[in-house]
């Protein structure tokens, strides 16, 4: 009996595996030099059997279990950036920054959450930001895409279970399209981060700035706005464009058109503006994303409209305006041009349900997604209407996809809650400061009360607990569900619980 180059007995020679074949071929002996390169004797070959070893894993957790290899990527991705920021040359003061500070911001950054612990224009060098910068830009790219392309990068190949999870992730049609749309994806992001720079370069340089740096801050800008990041590379943020409406409309457009999501966005560029022609989601997810904008804007004003704290004192234009950008920053995006703690109570409380539903899905908003929300209302109409179906344009939404809606809302629900318990022992603040901060991080929007820089090492770990499940959690969550739906052979007899 011969052995394998995996190390499995067989029967017939060595059994040496495609992929090893793969990357042999073509040379004379490509058998025995996959054998060999296993052995210690031949040092100089060990990178060859690191890379089929690598290869290997990447292929079996990719086809076993897609969602595990997307919390992989995305942790390794964190803890790369994290070592980044970590270093002398990423501060501005040459020193070494703090474990917990690092990865905060590293978290902060890949999960497009905009939270900081130290001023992002004060303590880091422009090697630092440019590293923020990047890992905005990769973690906008969404956790399925990211394995996805790790998978491709590694083994040149997505498995029928990774095609079938990006395929879920992106509303792919066939899976055949799935490495057409990831190459869309990052040229779609690319070509609006683009446009939206030039568009706010030109200000910038009629408002002082040499070309460097206009050039600097309008790419920091669009990346940050259109991947819902919140980061801003200026010390007071952007209140100093309050009423600048060459800054905020980019802003408010890139962050808009972020929270759509790839799959709405591939849906427009497919069909334009033929509503008749959109997919359902994206039916669902751009209208009632415009409800929530309006809704939001209506709501905010009319509640800080007298506030002479944030903008009771300003005049009936610079009020509009303030109350549309509030609407759109509060979906995600983390820009604000008011104090937080200046906002009443009830304001508070709607910024902290705007939060939690977020944008849409796979894009680069956070929360239980737009499409969630429209879900679970069209279910509540039709149980009030006594149908047995949830219908909508002519579609009826299966009973799986209204489980997993409930599934990713309930996570959300108890993984605000323990947090919130935990940052009330930790921090011993008042429970609407630490439920905003907590909503704001499960839904990787960024706005914040200052919570996040006063918190302890423990409480910051917390938060970036909150960041990593709320930015992977229902994405996974609902990705995996929907791939394990079981055929069952037999159906108990049917008893209903009193609800209610």
């Amino acid at each position: 009996m011969m052995t394998s180059i995996t190390g499995y007995p067989t029967g017939h020679g060595f059994a040496v595996s495609a992929r090893t074949q793969g990357i042999t071929s073509g040379r004379k002996g490509s058998t025995a030099l996959a054998t060999k390169s296993t052995l210690p004797a031949t040092g100089h070959r060990w990178p060859l059997a690191a890379v089929v070893t690598v290869r290997d894993f990447v292929d079996k957790v990719a086809n076993s279990s897609p969602a595990r290899l997307a919390l992989i990527v995305f942790a390794l991705v964190i803890l790369a950036f994290t070592l980044a920021l970590s270093l002398p040359a990423a501060a501005r003061d040459g020193h070494a920054t703090a474990f917990h500070d690092a990865l905060f911001t590293a978290v902060s950054a890949v999960c497009v959450t905009g939270l900081t612990t130290v001023s992002t224009a004060l303590h880091w060098s422009f090697f630092g930001q440019l590293v923020i910068l990047i890992g905005i830009f990769v973690g906008g790219l969404g956790i399925l895409t990211l394995a996805s392309l790790m998978s491709l990068m590694v083994s040149k190949r997505l498995g029928v279970r990774g095609k079938l999870i990006a395929q879920e992730a992106m509303n792919a049609g066939r899976l055949g399209e799935v490495g057409t749309l990831l190459r869309i994806v990052i040229s779609t992001s690319v070509a609006i981060e683009v446009v939206l720079a030039l568009a706010m370069a030109p200000r910038f340089l009629v408002l002082g700035e040499s070309l460097p740096q206009a050039i600097w801050h309008a790419t920091f800008y669009s990346i940050s706005s259109f991947n819902n990041a919140g980061f801003t590379p200026h010390s007071d943020g952007v209140v100093p464009y309050e009423a600048d409406l060459w800054i905020l409309v980019p802003l408010m457009i890139g962050g808009f058109v972020g929270s759509l999501g790839f799959p709405v966005l591939m849906v427009l560029l497919a069909t334009g503006f033929r509503f008749k022609k959109w997919t359902l989601h994206a039916k669902l997810t751009i209208q009632v994303s415009l409800m929530l904008l309006v809704a939001g804007a209506v709501l905010w004003g009319a509640m800080e409209w007298t506030n002479p704290a944030t903008i009771g004192n300003m005049s009936l234009g610079d009020k509009i305006t303030h109350s549309i950008f509030a609407s759109v920053m509060t979906r995600s995006l983390g820009f604000n041009l008011v104090d937080m703690n200046s906002m009443h109570p009830s304001t508070m409380l709607l910024t902290d349900a705007l939060m939690f539903v977020g944008g849409g899905s796979a894009s680069t908003a956070g929360g239980i997604k737009v499409t969630t929300l429209a879900v679970m209302f069209l279910a509540i109409v039709a149980e009030a209407r006594g149908d047995n179906d949830v219908k909508i344009y002519g579609r009826t939404i299966p009973q799986g996809t209204m489980r997993v809606a409930i599934s990713v809302i309930m996570m959300g629900a108890t993984l605000v809650m323990v947090a919130c318990g935990l940052l009330l022992a930790i921090s011993g603040q008042s429970l609407d400061r630490v439920l905003f901060e907590t909503i704001s991080a499960f839904a990787t929007v960024g706005l914040s009360t200052g919570l996040s820089s006063e918190l302890p090492p423990s409480g910051v770990y917390v938060l970036c607990a909150m960041m990593f499940f709320g930015r992977v959690g229902s994405i996974t969550l609902a990705a995996a569900l929907a791939l394990r739906q079981r055929r069952q052979l037999y159906h108990y007899p049917e008893e209903r619980p009193i609800i209610g």
